[in-house]
């Protein structure tokens, strides 16, 4: 629904600057707002004026010249630089606070999804997000919302529907075939059909990732589905063989993750944890996707165990995949903890130290908002578990779009002031 609302923008990008649009007066510096780039020496200021335009001193131009919010959303369709620096995730405080991934959808946006109210809510997201105290927020990836497939909010449809290659027309005949394998026992049916070389499709998550910075205020952190999640979804009448379908979608990914405006990309892998045994062709794919990451860009990779409909859908443990966490060639883990037994912490401990760990400290799974002390009092139990320096970010243990705004909202203002609690700043 929203999803195609959104492919509008894509015309938005041809368009001419609207017809008598002047620069402003009357500006007000945003501090801390908008970074600035290294390749661009430009300033976004908001205009006070009922138009409320921004206005860049310097930037693509060298000169003065208005900006509006219709422009800078064109200006990064079209690949053209802005003065946002994509990259640079602050190394203060000791411990950040992130997002995983989703949050719950504006309700005006699924009255009126269109173009314009996919990057007003946006725009609401992630000021939601830093008003809070989030250091390292995400888009809300509510573009991908898909009302036929509500339990995955788009995480697998979203790409699957996308690629070249793959229908998503679905009989009788598929579904019993995607029976018959067991490999996905809570789906009734594939996400997609195989049926020839899998390719880039109509799949853009270039526009999607500029989309985001365009409204992102800062530093952001942009997320897609792992390729062996998404091909453990897909009935394959082309490959016939399992490593060299998750390989043909991993290739797909590592293209589409080149050049993304961005501080940080996020891998999701929520089915090899209750599912170990092909851990190896995991991280193998997902790493053929991370190694396609820009340098500079910090690489992530999440993890759980499932969360549809608020239910716990994977059974394992954290000791039972050391081996391919440790074989992940990834800058941080974000990993599901606050809706887990205490030994999983301990398993942690043999996370190799080149990998900075992030734990979940608020449960997605239930809609008790926990205080700020008990937060802090999980990361002074993990600190004191793996070791000084080890615990670098905190983070819910999954995406929020399950829960209501009210709740998510004041979930994550109480992430932040654990984590300030923690660390002895001011709450």
């Amino acid at each position: 629904m929203c999803g195609l609302a959104y492919q509008g923008l894509k015309a938005l990008a041809t368009n001419q600057r609207p017809a008598g649009r002047r620069p402003e007066t009357n500006l007000r510096s945003l501090p801390g707002r908008i970074a600035h780039s290294g390749r661009t020496t430009g300033r976004l200021y908001l205009d006070e004026s009922p138009n409320r335009s921004y206005h860049e001193h310097g930037g693509l131009a060298h000169a003065n010249m208005a900006v509006t919010r219709y422009e800078l959303v064109v200006r990064l369709l079209r690949g053209v630089s802005v003065p946002m620096d994509k990259r640079m995730i602050t190394d203060s405080p000791a411990i950040l606070t992130t997002t995983v991934g989703s949050y719950p959808m504006p309700d005006w946006l699924a009255v009126l999804p269109r173009e314009q109210a996919l990057i007003d809510a946006t725009r609401v997201v992630f000021d939601t997000q830093r008003q809070a105290g989030i250091d390292l927020p995400t888009d809300g990836e509510l573009y991908r919302f898909d009302v036929n497939h509500p339990d995955t909010n788009g995480m697998i449809e979203y790409f699957t529907g996308r690629m070249g290659g793959c229908s998503s027309r679905i009989g009788r005949r598929d579904v019993e075939a995607f029976a018959a394998k067991a490999e996905m026992g809570f789906r009734a049916k594939p996400a997609a059909v195989v049926e020839g070389p899998l390719a880039e499709g109509t799949l853009d998550l270039l526009t999607d990732c500029r989309r985001a910075a365009a409204v992102a205020g800062g530093p952001f952190k942009f997320t897609l589905t792992s390729p062996y999640m998404l091909a453990r979804t897909l009935l394959d009448r082309h490959y016939r063989d399992f490593e060299t379908l998750t390989y043909a979608v991993a290739d797909v990914l590592a293209a589409q993750v080149r050049g993304l405006p961005c501080a940080c990309i996020q891998v999701d892998e929520a089915n090899v944890p209750g599912s170990p045994e092909r851990a190896d062709l995991a991280a193998g794919a997902i790493n053929r996707v991370l190694d396609a990451v820009d340098k500079g860009t910090q690489r992530a990779v999440h993890l759980c165990f499932g969360n549809y409909g608020g239910q716990t859908i994977q059974r394992g443990t954290w000791a039972q995949l050391l081996g391919f966490l440790n074989a992940l060639r990834v800058d941080h883990l974000v990993l599901e903890l606050a809706h887990r037994p205490e030994a999983d912490l301990d398993a942690l401990k043999e996370i190799r130290p080149g990998i900075a760990l992030g734990i979940g400290v608020v449960d997605v799974k239930v809609n008790h908002v926990e205080p700020p002390d008990q937060i802090a009092r999980a990361i002074e139990r993990a600190a004191k578990v793996l070791g000084p320096g080890r615990v670098r970010f905190i983070h819910p243990d999954c995406g929020l779009w399950m829960l209501r705004r009210s709740v998510v909202d004041r979930k994550i203002t109480a992430l932040a002031k654990g984590r300030d609690l923690y660390l002895g700043s001011p709450a």
